[in-house]
């Protein structure tokens, strides 16, 4: 006999000795608390089965991970959608200044983005050239 159907036999003895004990009001409590543990058992096994797996078949290893399509441009074009919006509330609001101050900011926001992209795609910048 497995030594985990025996463990699991023990349980379902002392859930039905518990549940003859308590009553019928426990009767809920009692079998759900078997099943949770059934559950984590289950749980368990399965793992241990999928790791074996794993390690037997390393063709059948994890999936390729999807590669991120990257969207040079995206953030640009959206802040060119958000600026009409902003154009409008800030013109609206204060007039030329108003609508100066939002364009400042779109072109404050995409000079940082261009930036910070420059610089995580390796790029050498010219401040970089400073610290060598």
């Amino acid at each position: 006999m497995n030594p985990v159907e025996s463990e699991t036999k023990k349980d379902l003895r002392a859930a039905a000795h518990t549940l003859r004990e308590l009553g019928p009001d426990y009767e809920s409590e009692v079998i759900d608390g078997f099943l949770h543990r059934l559950d984590e058992r289950l749980e368990a096994q399965i793992a241990v089965r999928v790791r074996r797996e794993l390690e037997a078949n390393p063709e059948v290893r994890r999936p390729a991970r999807k590669e991120r399509v990257d969207h040079p441009n995206a953030f640009q074009y959206a802040s060119l959608v958000l600026a009409v919006p902003l154009s409008a509330i800030g013109a609206g609001v204060s007039h030329l200044p108003g609508l100066l101050v939002a364009w400042a900011g779109i072109v404050g926001l995409n000079f940082v983005q261009l930036r910070s992209r420059r610089h995580a795609d390796g790029r050498r910048t010219r401040r970089d050239e400073w610290d060598d």
